[in-house]
């Protein structure tokens, strides 16, 4: 039996959509931002990040809400993913503002910033050397604690739940 798509084939379009996000992250013209355009680049960075919060708290908020007619499996993982991309974009596009950071200069390597910031990692090989530089790295590390720490956390109740319920329905509890 299918349930809520995530049956053979239901893991399909979700890998899809990350394809699509992570193809739209290299290709959307980004080069358009940066410090030629500072408000323009402020606005588009804090206006994402603070609509995929929202979705992100809204899906939260559906599973401790314990609402079936939501698909946090799927929901949650493509949103933490937009948000590593957001990030990714916005690096990438404050890196272009002179001394804002060193030894980040491509795409990929906003996007590999990013990842080792989000690890707490912090390898050195890339460094946030001007304030606004700064102040983005300082915004994703809380952003990682508030949200993606709650989303995830979200995430690990809701696959527990439903484990329970199949785990019951195969005793006929």
């Amino acid at each position: 039996m299918i349930r809520h798509g995530y049956g053979r084939g239901g893991w399909v379009w979700p890998v899809g959509a990350v394809a699509v996000m992570v193809t739209g992250y290299f290709v959307l013209p980004l080069d358009l931002l940066g410090p030629h355009r500072p408000g323009a680049s402020w606005t588009v960075f804090v206006a994402a990040m603070a609509v995929v919060a929202a979705l992100l708290l809204r899906q939260i908020r559906a599973v401790l809400a314990e609402r079936r007619d939501i698909r946090p499996g799927i929901t949650i993982p493509l949103l933490m993913c937009l948000s590593v991309l957001v990030f990714a974009g916005g690096y990438y596009s404050l890196a272009k503002h002179p001394g804002e950071f060193v030894g980040l200069e491509t795409r990929l390597d906003g996007l590999y910033y990013t990842m080792v910031t989000l690890a707490t990692v912090g390898f050195g090989d890339i460094t946030p050397n001007g304030q606004e530089a700064r102040l983005v790295t300082i915004l994703q590390i809380v952003y990682n604690f508030v949200f993606l720490t709650a989303a995830a956390t979200a995430l690990t109740q809701w696959v527990r739940d439903r484990a329970g319920e199949r785990a019951r329905s195969r005793t006929g509890d």
